[in-house]
């Protein structure tokens, strides 16, 4: 086993975010961390830790807007993320090694310094009119959540949905924040022709471990209330209880009525994914906040993970392997059989795809 995180940030240093540390990229040549000479250097470091890091958006001219993959253990074909890095903040966000690739920090860079796709809509508008393409399950917001709060001003996400409704191309969007709610005078009416449907992730009801877990997201209760917004205007809604993380996360059963209460019908989940620097960010957010129970949680993850932190095989890596998964794979199964979940799963009809035209296509130059 790993040797617990030793952190010198004080969790009253944190302002409103995941992450404690700018940890270094796994491509960086070097790592640096505070050392007291007793010159009081390090006291002066962590006193302006204590000020809030400020949101810095970085646009980008994007070369493409769908992605496609062909993993065994993911149900839809393509995704769209118009942004790159969350302001949500989540601990636990296994994207978070996407910023590596930047040259930025997996930590605090993740969470304050966001990529936003400026031209996503016009790219997509291309790709759909092509003669290649080939309508697919297509889901908005798979990598980072695109409702995070930049989209209030800069709509990308809306924009992405206007162009989908225009081209009748089926899609669903996966968000943890109560900004979909803004965007239902698009989905209600798209919805009613079986071409969208919305996932609400939450992770657990208890209000203090999510203000430390998804620091900037919508508040458990604040999601519920979304699900029956969606719900009321007719838009079929799912719930997303993951990520699952033992002796943190343990109140699935509530979570899952709760939400069907709300009026969800789908549910998945997955387990604590902790790829490549996720791991130690994730240790050190134990050590400041559940230093009690650190070691018990990590042993857990390790049970289900080969006696690792980790383990990317296709065939484990979303529910993990082992009696300590089993077990929360047959919770889940039984409390969505009681409840009624996915029992229907709302359908998406691809065969209402129309070509769009091009008649914007000088914005993507």
């Amino acid at each position: 086993m790993a040797p617990p995180t030793v952190v010198n940030v004080p969790i009253e240093a944190i302002k409103g975010r995941g992450a404690a540390t700018r940890i270094a990229h796994r491509f960086s040549k070097d790592a640096r961390d505070g050392f007291d000479d007793g010159w009081g250097g390090l006291d002066e470091r962590l006193a302006d830790a204590g000020a809030a890091v400020p949101t810095e958006l970085i646009w980008e001219t994007a070369r493409s807007a769908i992605s496609r993959n062909q993993s065994p253990d993911i149900y839809f074909e393509q995704s769209i993320n118009p942004y790159r890095g969350c302001e949500h903040g989540c601990i636990y966000c296994f994207a978070r090694p996407t910023h590596s690739y930047l040259n930025m920090s997996p930590g605090l860079d993740f969470e304050t310094r966001i990529i936003a796709k400026r031209n996503i809509a016009a790219l997509l508008r291309a790709e759909l009119a092509s003669p290649r393409y080939v309508p697919q399950g297509l889901v908005i917001g798979t990598v980072t959540d695109c409702y995070q709060p930049l989209e209030r001003e800069l709509r990308l996400t809306r924009s992405l949905i206007e162009t989908l409704g225009e081209a009748r191309h089926a899609f669903s969007l996966i968000t943890k924040s109560s900004g979909v709610e803004r965007d239902l005078d698009l989905l209600a009416p798209l919805a009613a022709q079986r071409l969208a449907a919305v996932y609400i992730t939450v992770t657990t009801l208890d209000g203090d471990i999510a203000r430390t877990l998804e620091p900037r997201a919508a508040a458990p209760h604040r999601r519920l209330r979304t699900i029956r917004a969606l719900a009321d205007a007719g838009v079929p809604v799912g719930v997303s209880v993951a990520p699952q993380i033992p002796f943190i996360t343990e109140d699935m059963e509530q979570v899952l009525a709760a939400a069907w209460d709300a009026g969800a019908r789908s549910a998945f989940y997955t387990v604590l994914r902790l790829p490549w620097e996720v791991a130690p960010l994730f240790r050190e957010w134990l050590a400041l906040h559940f230093p009690d129970r650190a070691e018990r949680v990590m042993a857990r993850v390790q049970d289900m993970r080969g006696g690792r932190d980790y383990d990317s095989d296709f065939s484990t890596r979303m529910k993990g392997s082992g009696i300590w998964a089993e077990l929360i794979r047959q919770r889940f199964e039984k409390a969505c059989a009681r409840l009624g979940f996915n029992r229907e799963r709302a359908g998406s009809d691809l065969s209402l795809f129309r070509r769009p035209t091009l008649d914007g296509q000088q914005a993507l130059f």
